[in-house]
């Protein structure tokens, strides 16, 4: 999945949820679940997401949305095989982008 977010120090969660293409309710219970999540809050309460934390939410998306773990499989995954995990969709990540350039080309032709 390609999470179209500018670059910047901190996100709402509104944009975040935006983002995923899920409602803020599931990111606040991902929050609660996995021990990566970990969102600064401010004076009011309001999370604000680093983009480590966007890169973790992706992780979880990846493993819960596209790959269906369970909520329970992706906590062991990612605390037994994070390295390998992250290395894994990294990888993912750059050749759907290589995908994505290549059926624009296929367009153009």
């Amino acid at each position: 999945m390609h999470i179209d977010l500018p670059e910047k120090r901190y996100y709402g969660i509104g944009e975040v949820a935006k983002a995923f293409g899920v409602n803020t309710s599931l990111i606040r219970f991902w929050e609660k679940e996995f021990d990566v999540l970990q969102p600064k809050k401010n004076a009011k309460g309001n999370r604000k997401f680093t983009p480590q934390d966007i890169k973790n939410l992706q992780l979880i998306y990846h493993l819960v949305k596209e790959r269906g773990f369970t909520l329970e499989g992706a906590k062991i995954h990612l605390k037994e095989e994070k390295q390998k995990t992250l290395s894994n969709f990294d990888v993912i990540q750059k050749l759907q982008k290589v995908r994505a350039e290549l059926l624009k080309i296929k367009e153009q032709l």
